[in-house]
């Protein structure tokens, strides 16, 4: 088991943000959640009339300079924004004081998988238009996807490993499992951790269009989100962030810290198939997985409730199904899955650190939310996806899975300490 690592390399979480359409914190984001609330709607941050797709789960009211300074918040993307913000949240909810802490021992990896591309988009359109002399002196910083990661450090002075990932979909769940090493093997006590994104833009949004990855379900934007109904037909764009706070069980309890859960296991693979559609068989993901377990001293039949990746697509749906299949057994048909992307879109590089959230909470709450719009199931998808409505249960061990273009695969499990 995972309680066999000494307390200084056992990793847990102590604090918690979250941005996205069904909240600006995590109490409401849980709440609404849990309620089973959509959070998708018609576009209205770009007009989205010849779109194939014209709905998103949208920040509705979004006013960063609440939260942080205003000319930062000018000179930053809105994917930093909703980073860094979260992030703030996250440190406070983990009664942390700098003052306290050696700055040397704080680390920050928040990725994205996308980056600025508002500002790319903007920044562009002024050098077309314009000239390049009418281009920003922030674009560069604001268009990158470690930025978030570097503006948090200044803010609270953390001097530790500190970077951005890039792995698509996968991105903050790869963020979140690349702290809890950084912890294990001692370079740092405190690592603040996970994504944001910020893509619901004309240019990133027509991509997706293009690939027809997109659901075109315009007409009833509270349904078109539908993982593993019979009727999907592709992902709806989310945006926000999800950041956690983990340190080292030592740490931890030193400062007399508040302590949801255990960190317990990660683990990366990547399915070497096709560069967007993921492996038929379910290897890549199978892998991870099963790798997740291993790490975490984990059997597949501990596993009460997983978070699935869950996209709505056509693939992506049908295959995880087969590779949960593969790794759990007769245990698949005994756990509870769900996809949280029926409510909040798919929030792309943020969607893992949203994701682990909701498993966070899952075990805090003892309550499983629901997979909404599954009123028609598809016969490849033939597990219990907590179907419309949120379930109590008893859980002590959670997993969560996300995959990204490229063939990416990530797996955590976070335990009840």
């Amino acid at each position: 088991m995972s309680t066999t690592l000494p307390p200084s390399q056992r990793v847990v979480v102590t604090g918690l943000g979250a941005i996205a359409s069904l909240g600006q914190d995590v109490d409401t984001f849980w709440k609404n959640l849990v309620a089973g609330q959509c959070g998708i709607d018609r576009t209205t941050l770009f007009d989205p009339t010849n779109f194939a797709c014209q709905i998103s789960a949208e920040v509705r009211d979004w006013q960063p300079e609440k939260f942080m300074d205003p000319k930062e918040a000018r000179r930053n993307d809105r994917y930093t924004q909703f980073g860094f913000i979260a992030a703030k949240q996250a440190f406070k909810d983990s009664g942390l004081d700098m003052t306290k802490e050696d700055g040397d021992r704080v680390g920050v990896i928040i990725g994205s998988g996308i980056g600025g591309m508002k500002t790319y988009e903007d920044q562009l359109k002024n050098l077309f238009d314009k000239g390049p002399r009418k281009v920003s002196p922030f674009t560069i910083p604001s268009l990158i996807g470690n930025i978030c990661s570097g503006l948090f450090a200044i803010e609270i002075g953390a001097r530790g490993p500190n970077f951005g990932i890039v792995s698509a979909c996968a991105t903050a769940t790869h963020a979140l499992g690349e702290a809890m090493h950084v912890i294990r093997r001692g370079d740092a006590d405190i690592m603040i951790a996970g994504g944001a994104e910020a893509a619901i833009t004309p240019f990133a949004v027509a991509s997706f269009c293009s690939m027809k990855a997109m659901s075109t379900r315009n007409d009833d934007p509270k349904t078109s989100s539908r993982p593993f109904s019979l009727g999907r037909d592709g992902f709806i764009m989310g945006e926000g962030a999800g950041i956690l706070v983990l340190e080292s069980l030592e740490h931890a309890q030193k400062r007399g810290a508040k302590i949801y859960c255990e960190v317990a296991g990660y683990a990366a693979s990547c399915d070497a198939f096709h560069i967007t559609q993921p492996d038929p068989d379910g290897k890549g993901l199978a892998l991870a997985m099963r790798n997740a377990l291993k790490s975490a001293g984990v059997a597949p039949e501990e596993v009460e409730y997983l978070n699935a990746h869950g996209t709505s697509t056509p693939y992506n749906d049908k295959f995880e199904t087969l590779a949960i299949k593969k790794v759990f057994g007769d245990h698949a048909r005994k756990m509870a899955i769900s996809s949280t992307k029926s409510m909040t879109g798919h929030l792309l590089g943020a969607a893992g650190g949203v994701e682990a959230i909701v498993c966070v909470k899952a075990l805090q709450d003892q309550v499983m939310p629901p997979t909404i719009n599954l009123h028609e199931a598809d016969p490849d998808c033939d597990l219990d996806y907590v179907p419309n409505t949120a379930r109590s249960a008893k859980l002590t061990t959670v997993q969560s899975n996300n995959l990204g273009f490229g063939g990416q695969n990530s797996s955590i499990i976070f335990r009840k300490i």
